[in-house]
């Protein structure tokens, strides 16, 4: 007695939505917060380093620097890491970003992400 065994074309695509949906958990334990920064200590080097133009509370008080308070953790690490690199260009960030170690960059962005907000929507 034969076994069912799918056709070719249905088995290449069963082991491709295997492959993706196992690459895809691999990319999303990549980026738990495991590797999060210490938000303690991106808080005191942000007082600093990024709170005369982005605000001791993540609250920008000047039109030209954005405000950081409650972004998203992966973005601001992701944003700090191309200034370093020269990936992305902003004059104050490229010299702001140069020195930063790996950790640093990992704080400030868990620091920056761990600020509450809230948002009201106008009458």
């Amino acid at each position: 007695m034969r076994m069912w065994s799918p056709p070719p074309v249905a088995a290449a695509r069963l082991v491709y939505l295997l492959f993706a949906s196992t690459a895809l958990v691999f990319v999303f334990l990549a980026a738990t917060p495991a590797d999060a920064g210490d938000a303690a200590a991106g808080r005191a080097k942000a007082s600093q380093q990024c709170a005369v133009c982005h605000g001791a509370n993540g609250m920008s008080q000047h039109p030209e620097a954005p405000n950081l308070a409650g972004q998203v953790e992966m973005y601001l690490a992701k944003a700090l890491e191309e200034f370093r690199s020269g990936k992305r260009s902003n004059e104050m960030m490229t010299v702001v970003s140069k020195d930063l170690s790996d950790d640093d960059i990992a704080n400030f962005a868990s620091w920056y992400n761990s600020i509450e907000i809230s948002v009201q929507l106008p009458p």
